[in-house]
């Protein structure tokens, strides 16, 4: 007997893979911080975390009411 369509789907969602933004290698690190103490961070991660070895960046960004920066960076685990 052939297989229900909910089985068949069901089969399917066990072998799919996890989401990409999940499961792309970067490790993400957020901070919420003033502005100058923000810039000062990014600097200290792009210092740390070069550009160009680790494909570091700053992901997402974005100003709150109060004037802190709300900002995560993501990079490669390691510069292989």
């Amino acid at each position: 007997m052939a297989d229900r369509p909910r089985d068949l789907a069901e089969r399917m969602a066990r072998r799919r893979k996890p989401a990409a933004k999940a499961g792309d290698g970067y490790l993400p690190e957020s901070f919420t911080l003033p502005r100058a103490a923000a810039r000062a961070r990014a600097q200290a991660f792009f210092a740390r975390y070069p550009k160009a070895g680790y494909m570091s960046e700053v992901e997402t960004w974005r100003e709150l009411p109060g004037g802190d920066i709300e900002f995560t960076m993501r990079r490669l685990p390691s510069a292989d």
